[in-house]
């Protein structure tokens, strides 16, 4: 079984590192191999550049580098995105990364297959995982949770046909203030890394719509 996540986060040795070592530590125990795709330390192009624009417009040829990370995805069993929550949503490379990888025709319908036809993106269970500076009381008063849901799992995910999809907060981080919050986040990240690696897991609902 092998575990893919996403991560963004220009280094390595803070908080949002943290919280995915801890949700990988599930992962590690029950013999996952787990492949790390740290799109600053890799270098990732987040642009979408012509290349890629005459993919999607034209049917051209997908570039070299997304085609490799799209390889990354197919070789996985289970999927997750780690990430600080930048304006109420993700960071630009992890959006870019979404971009220019989830192409027409092999996550959602495109040149040549505009029927629907069969694409190569299954329904792999997939976890999000945001890192708040703000607390939870914020996001539920100005609506940014139902925002993001919207956004990330009705507007990407359930569009290219993953529904089972769960979505979590890691919330207050930020201060000295905060350090059990921080400490109480960790231990949450391992818990979802425990029951997203379960054999026993039960597939998640989220639809579009």
């Amino acid at each position: 079984m092998q575990l893919l996540t996403i991560f963004s986060h220009p280094h390595a040795d803070t908080y949002p590192a943290e919280v995915m070592h801890a949700f990988h530590e599930p992962f590690e125990q029950a013999g996952y191999s787990i492949d790390i795709a740290d799109l600053h330390d890799e270098g990732f192009d987040p642009r979408f550049t012509k290349d890629d624009h005459s993919h999607y417009r034209s049917g051209g040829p997908i570039p070299p580098d997304v085609v490799a990370m799209q390889r990354r995805v197919e070789a996985a069993d289970r999927l997750a995105f780690i990430f600080p929550v930048y304006w109420w949503g993700m960071p630009a490379m992890m959006k870019g990364w979404i971009e220019r990888v989830f192409t027409g025709g092999w996550a959602y319908p495109g040149t040549d297959n505009p029927d629907g036809g069969p694409r190569r993106l299954r329904n792999i269970p997939t976890a999000l995982i945001g890192i708040g500076a703000s607390g939870q009381k914020t996001y539920d008063k100005y609506g940014y949770d139902q925002a993001m849901r919207t956004q990330l799992e009705v507007g990407i995910f359930a569009y290219c046909g993953i529904t089972d999809i769960e979505r979590h907060m890691v919330y207050e981080v930020e201060g000295e203030h905060n350090a059990p919050a921080r400490q109480e986040g960790l231990s949450y990240a391992r818990s979802i890394g425990a029951a997203f690696s379960a054999a026993d897991r039960q597939p998640a609902t989220s639809k579009k719509g």
